[in-house]
């Protein structure tokens, strides 16, 4: 399998974490959807990362799609998402305020590379509000119950999280701070110190596969 797309990209990054950790072997090809656009519509038309191409050469986007399939891959020796209901519920919901952190953080960074002349501010205070909101959600869960890092435990939630916070104090610092959000600062810094994790950094960087099995659990 081919995974295209920059580590830059929280939703590349988090992709590339998880197939380690599912023990699924691929290539990294860092391709930017600004830089090499014509080399990435080469392989995806719809120039959208994170790509995917599968080892029978069908090509699949959307980080969660992705990860579906990954999932299936890797089954029954290993998984990233909880097979007791009630465990699933709660990584749902913490995979949902991630993921709504991570939009609304890219288009937050969008809207502050517009020219000033062509920035609505009344849009730019909704959109923080929300990343606000989801990351304000998201410590409350955290330091209620804090997720496990612990090999073989660590889940999609635990993945996505570290990703995603990391991933706005790198390009948004400032507007969602650590001393406000221990319990999220605090999954990401441990998070950074796993092999699977330190193997794909986030910026330019290709993947140096680190291999980590999870047992099924």
């Amino acid at each position: 399998m081919q995974l295209i797309g920059m580590l830059d990209s929280p939703y590349v990054r988090r992709v590339a974490i998880s197939l380690q950790l599912l023990g699924l072997p691929f290539e990294h090809r860092p391709l930017s959807v600004f830089r090499t656009f014509d080399t990435f519509r080469a392989i995806n038309p719809v120039v959208k990362a994170p790509t995917l191409v599968c080892d029978d050469g069908t090509v699949l986007m959307d980080s969660t799609l992705i990860l579906e399939y990954a999932e299936a891959l890797a089954a029954p020796r290993a998984t990233l998402m909880p097979r007791d209901p009630h465990a699933l519920l709660r990584c749902l919901r913490l995979l949902g305020l991630a993921l709504a952190a991570g939009d609304k953080g890219v288009q937050l960074i969008y809207e502050r590379n517009r020219p000033a002349e062509r920035q609505h501010e009344p849009w730019v205070d909704r959109v923080r509000r929300q990343l606000l909101a989801a990351c304000d959600e998201l410590e409350r869960e955290l330091h209620a119950a804090p997720l496990s890092l612990e090999p073989g435990r660590i889940d999609q939630a635990g993945v996505t999280s570290a990703v995603m916070w990391n991933f706005l104090q790198l390009m948004l610092p400032g507007e969602v701070t650590p001393v406000n959000h221990p319990a999220l600062s605090t999954l990401s810094a441990r998070a950074e110190e796993l092999p699977a994790f330190a193997a794909a950094p986030s910026g330019p960087a290709t993947v140096e596969p680190a291999i980590s099995t999870r047992s099924a659990a």
